[in-house]
């Protein structure tokens, strides 16, 4: 089953169903290539197209199909737009996914992965953020994009378990 994304306090169908509103996006990675004084190209613009319609997290291969360029180059356009706030990795499952919201920065974010349907749900963690920013000092080490991953039982997978 493909993995779904869901806010927090949204159905999950009800996410994947909607478009993202491309311009948000866009605006996010005009403002960041400009802080960055580099171009916003059109192979970027290409590729916030790509997420702001797909309607599942996409894989490597799909990005790299979609927009039609070198494996080297999504790389590099996939951690531009990741470091301008517009999209997610998801290491566990190798996906990309569009976020339009935007998240402090070094905040956390929290992804939990339903083993049975594959939903993703996506939330915020002070207290998290607050555990890893501690972790990486004790080890002087510069926390770059602050995710974790936690695998289980959505609530609807384990309502329907409980009946």
């Amino acid at each position: 089953m493909r993995p779904r994304t869901q806010r927090e306090g949204r159905n999950p169908r009800d996410m994947m169903a909607r478009t993202l509103d491309s311009e948000v996006l866009e605006t996010r990675a005009r403002l960041h290539a400009a802080s960055k004084g580099v171009p916003f190209t059109p192979m970027r613009q290409r590729a916030l197209a790509l997420f702001g319609t797909a309607n599942k997290p996409l894989t490597l291969s799909e990005i790299t199909e979609q927009i039609n360029v070198h494996r080297v180059q999504v790389y590099r356009l996939l951690e531009f737009l990741q470091e301008a706030g517009c999209i997610h990795r998801l290491a566990s499952r190798s996906l990309y996914f569009a976020c339009e919201h935007l998240h402090s920065e070094g905040e956390a974010v929290v992804f939990m992965i339903c083993n049975k349907c594959g939903a993703i749900q996506e939330t915020t963690s002070g207290l998290v953020t607050r555990g890893l920013r501690g972790a990486a000092r004790t080890r002087g080490f510069r926390v770059k994009h602050p995710t974790v991953e936690v695998e289980g039982e959505c609530a609807k997978c384990a309502a329907g378990r409980a009946v």
